[in-house]
């Protein structure tokens, strides 16, 4: 990371959030399967603390994709790479949404049977930018009840830098990080070239090398 400072986050196809540990700290002797986190190796004999979801972008896509299928059947031709922007902008307008979207479509390692979930529909909050407020926001906050704010402040962190194209192309993902996580968000620019040692650290949990932020979403 380019701080010990620093937190990591990555939003792309799939979410993490990484932290460095203190240097007194040591994992479990007996890995938690049940447990949101999973402990790494990292320098100066630290351990690097990471929250790897199976949900982030790819939940977006996959709405894009029913809307696309929904259209289609209605006989109303249209691409996915053409709702996407005006999703976000209707979603920028309703910053108030009640509507709550747990968005684990895919599941997520400590919990495989976790499936996805609408709650407090009403009638005054269905339209496309409630929805597209309120998927956002599950992504935000399920990553966050894996790794809380209090967790990474624990851990020293004392802000947050941020990519991937699935949180840096989306303004109302931003949002809902900015708003879940009370630590400053650094976004792109902010990371420096050690920032990769993370992602190595983070890729390494779901069996890929790549940061997650060079796959598009959108």
């Amino acid at each position: 990371m380019s701080e010990n400072s620093d937190a990591v986050l990555n939003i792309g196809t799939s979410a993490q959030l990484a932290v460095a540990m203190p240097p007194e700290f040591q994992p479990p002797e007996s890995p938690d399967s049940n447990s949101p986190v999973q402990y790494f190796p990292y320098f100066d004999n630290r351990y690097l603390a990471v929250a790897a979801s199976l949900n982030g972008g790819n939940v977006m896509a996959t709405f894009v994709k029913m809307v696309v299928g929904w259209m289609a059947e209605l006989g109303i031709e249209v691409s996915e790479s053409a709702l996407y922007q005006p999703m976000i902008n209707a979603g920028l307008t309703h910053a108030d949404s009640r509507l709550h979207i747990c968005p684990t479509v895919f599941g997520e390692r400590h919990a495989p049977s976790r499936l996805a979930s609408v709650t407090a529909i009403a009638a005054s909050e269905i339209s496309l930018g409630h929805v597209i407020r309120a998927l956002c926001r599950g992504v935000v906050r399920n990553l966050h009840t894996m790794l809380p704010s209090e967790g990474l402040k624990d851990a020293g962190a004392k802000r947050i830098v941020a990519s991937g194209s699935g949180l840096c192309r989306n303004e109302v993902m931003k949002q809902e990080v900015e708003e879940a996580f009370t630590l400053p968000v650094a976004y792109g620019k902010a990371a420096n070239a050690a920032l990769g040692a993370a992602y190595v650290m983070l890729r390494r949990n779901s069996g890929r090398t790549e940061p997650e932020g060079t796959s598009e979403v959108f």
